[in-house]
Parts: structure tokens; sequence; C-alpha cells
């Protein structure tokens, strides 16, 4: 199946096919259709102006900002731009959506097809096509956790503009899901269009699933699981909703077309509803609103300002600083993290081609702080060892202040306290020892106390070499330059 996911069913194997309806928070002060602020966090019905609030008489302008950034969005997913596009509204009741009718995009969205290019754990690429970008305003939100007989409603989302990006089916199992997720939300963030952050709700994901036997072209009859508010439980909720078809279909019943509920606290989808069709939604354009027209001088500005986006970084890391294809990959999952490592390679003052060694750079920023971050449960911008201050190291290293060894313990201690590099090997007495007589004399004194070994080295057991190399290192406290106490240990072995 060229390491496309297959589920083993009784009677034969299946397929998944996938596809996904982001929702995306647009990054702008102020909603779609009016001036009202858009802070996350804020008091309940604080943010809602009388456009929000659906009152008569009350008409909706266009925020252009919005615009702006939908345009930015589709030209960083490499993605058509249409000059002309219309809002609609699109009918339904429900409590948190004060007009009985949300405004958005349908036959005419603003952004057609584009296409993402997946980086997948097994290192190969994998394009996704983008079917549409459309432009629409969020509903409120309903709560149903402040009052045991109540929900209450809160209307500061009403009206904040979202961009709903919609995959083609082109994703085949959950880790497919989880790189299209990460590589969209990495192109969001960098762009500056949408922070990205699932926890908040600023990006939301619906998940559209359906199974088929191997070889069957057919697509088969599509649930759409929602409630998935994290890159895991998109993962989880297709594990499970796949399993839940194959095994409905084998036992020789059909799958509804339906929408479906997550529900993390049992690991299971469960019925919501049953799937509308666009005509269940009576789509019309929306009287109160023009169709908007783009010049192409409005577009080509936008095209203009976009920033290096995570593919064109990673080949110029590949090429510019020679990493391999995993480690640029890591390096420019997020903006943030690019930009320290590249400040660590220049150090202060920058410039172009960097002055540090960018292998042995790239390893301590991905292995040792990546690593002791994740384990402080802290981001990048958290970090408590800044890039001056992981460069300085890396000097120390390169220059052999320090071995690798030891800065591995002096990292630690900088990552602990935030203090520098150079003033913890100094207090410590850390520098390497690279004068050749104290070395010698380490080695004579191992040797002499080690001469049953040496004569067993010396009847054919080389192994014990790493042994002496051990002893020594152990002598001098870890100190001693590494490949000095090679050269020096294997001419007296030998000799």
């Amino acid at each position: 199946m060229n390491g496309i996911p297959v589920i083993q069913g009784s009677t034969g194997e299946w397929e998944m096919v996938i596809g996904l309806e982001v929702h995306a928070q647009v990054i702008s002060e102020a909603k779609l259709f009016s001036g009202a602020a858009t802070a996350f966090g804020a008091e309940p019905n604080s943010q809602v102006s009388l456009v929000d609030a659906a009152m008569p008489g009350m008409l909706p302008v266009i925020n252009e900002y919005c615009v702006a950034q939908a345009v930015r969005t589709g030209l960083g997913l490499r993605a058509e731009i249409n000059n002309y596009s219309v809002f609609d509204r699109k009918n339904y009741f429900y409590p948190d959506l004060p007009a009985g009718y949300q405004i958005s995009q349908y036959t005419q969205p603003i952004v057609g097809k584009g296409q993402i290019i997946l980086d997948l754990p097994d290192g190969t690429m994998r394009t996704v096509g983008i079917t549409r970008l459309h432009m629409e305003q969020d509903a409120g939100k309903s709560l149903h956790d402040q009052n045991p007989t109540l929900t209450y409603v809160d209307l500061n989302r009403a009206g904040v503009a979202l961009m709903e990006i919609v995959s083609e089916p082109d994703l085949r199992g959950p880790e497919d899901a989880a790189a299209y997720l990460r590589k969209l939300r990495a192109i969001l963030r960098y762009l500056g269009t949408c922070d990205g952050n699932m926890e908040e709700g600023s990006l939301r994901c619906d998940v559209n699933i359906s199974v088929r036997r191997v070889g069957d072209n057919k697509y088969g009859t599509r649930c759409e699981v929602k409630n998935v508010n994290s890159i895991r439980a998109v993962q989880l909720a297709i594990e499970y909703e796949a399993r839940r078809q194959v095994e409905l279909l084998e036992d020789g019943g059909k799958v509804d077309q339906e929408t479906r509920l997550w529900d993390p606290g049992q690991g299971l989808t469960r019925t919501m509803r049953s799937k509308e069709e666009a005509h269940d939604y009576r789509y019309f354009p929306d009287p109160d609103l023009l169709p908007l027209e783009l010049e192409e001088d409005f577009i080509k500005a936008i095209r203009d300002s976009l920033p290096e986006l995570p593919d064109e970084k990673k080949l110029r890391f590949i090429d510019h600083y020679g990493l391999s294809q995993y480690d640029a990959m890591v390096l420019v999952s997020e903006r943030q993290r690019a930009d320290f490592y590249e400040a660590v390679v220049k150090g202060p003052g920058g410039g172009t081609d960097g002055r540090r060694d960018p292998k042995l750079a790239a390893n301590w920023v991905i292995t040792e702080l990546f690593g002791g971050l994740n384990k402080a449960g802290k981001d990048i911008w958290d970090s408590p060892v800044s890039a001056d201050q992981l460069g300085e190291l890396v000097d120390l290293i390169a220059d052999e202040t320090i071995s690798g060894r030891i800065a591995k313990d002096v990292f630690a201690e900088m990552f602990e306290t935030g203090r520098n590099a150079g003033t913890i090997v100094e207090e410590k007495g850390l520098r390497q020892v690279t004068d050749t007589g104290a070395i010698e004399a380490a080695i004579d004194q191992v040797l002499a106390a080690q001469a049953g070994k040496v004569a067993e080295y010396k009847g054919g057991k080389e192994k014990l070499f790493g042994f002496f190399v051990g002893q020594v290192m152990k002598a001098t406290q870890g100190k001693a330059n590494p490949a000095l106490v090679n050269t020096v240990l294997k001419r007296k072995l030998d000799g």
C-alpha cells in the first residue's frame, strides 16, 4: 500500500479516506463586520456590538484587514485568489446565533484551490490539496457548565472573523491528519493570520471520514466528527471512527451520513445529528453586503509582504547550513524555533553566513534545548536559556574550552538558573585539560594501577581501550580533552 495505513478487518483490508475542515480565527483587533474587540478571555458579553447582537436595523460593514488576512493565508497555501467573491447567508437556528443566520461564503469563496506539502514521520513528503478557503463570522458560545438547569450564552465570539480551510479527501490515516494540522498551523503562524491555539478555540477542526476496501476507487459514506480540540484528539477520533465503520460494514450494516460528536472521556464518537446538506441551510447572497471585488494591486502588495514560509526555510537550512532534512524540518516547525536557531548560528550582530558551526548549533538546539523545554513543558519563547547564551556554550565546545560531556552539565545548570556558560565554567573550574604533560601523567597513573588489564589488552583484548579512556576521564574529573586522551593512550598502549 506504499506506506498508506490500512485497517485489517475480519473480511479483508480497508482504507481510510479523510478530509479536514479547519476553522481558523483571524488575528484582528476587530470583528469581521463590526468594530467590537476580539481579545480572548474577556468578561462574557463585554465585546458585543449592536451588529453582533443582530439588533434591528444594524448593517454589517466589512473589515478590510480581515480580508487581507484571508488573502495572505490563501497566498501562503499556494492557492488561487478570487478577485470576485460573494457573502451568503447560511440559515440555521441556534441560541448563540442571534440573527438566525451566519454570514459565510458558499459558491464563490475568496480563495480557491491550493495545496500543502506534508512532512511525514518517515521522512517522505506528500501533497494534500486545498479545496477552498472561505470567510465567515463565528457564532457565540453556549455555556452548559455554569448552572445545573440553565444554559448561558456568551456572544463575545459572535462575529469574529473565521477562515474555513477545507482540504481535499487526500489524507489516509491519523498520522496524515496530524501532519496536516501541524503544517497548516505552522503556515498560519508564520503568516501571522491565526495564532493556532486549539486550547483557546482559535483553531478548530472537523473531521470527515469514510472507509473503503483496499483497491476500491469509490468513496464510502462519510461521517463528520466534531468536538475534536487537539491534534491528539483528531488522531484518536479517526482511529475509533474508522474502526467503527469497518465493523459496521463487515456485520452487514451501512454507514449513515451523519454528524457525530467525539467524546474524549469515553474515547468514542456518538451520533449528534443527521448530516445537513447545503440546501438545508437555504444559502442565498446576503442583501446587506455587496460582492467583494479585489484589485490586483491589493493582492500583489500582500504577496510582496509574505515572509519566508516553512518549506522555503527548510530548503534554505539544508542548502545553506548543510543540515539533514530531519533537523531542518524540526527547526522550521515553528517560526520562533527557526529564528532562535539562526540567532545561535549567526551570533551577536548577525551576518549572512553565521560564525558558528551550523550542525553543532543544530544539535544543541534540537537535542538539549528542545529536549529540556519539552520535559519542562515550556515553549521556545519561555526558554530560560537565550540564543546568545546557548551560542556562548557552543563557542566553548568549539574552541575546546570544555568537552561535550562537561557541556551537558553546564547546560543543565544554565537551564535551571539562567546563568551564562562562561561564568559557570570559571566558577567550577571546568576548563578542559589540554596540557599534554598533565594528560600523560594521568594516563601513566591509570596504566600503573591497572597492570593486569594492560596485559590483557596487549594480549589481544582490544575492547579494553574504552575502559582505559573512561578511567583517565574519571581521574581528570572529565576535564581531559577526549581526542588528546585517545591519541596519547593509544601511543602508550601500542608502543
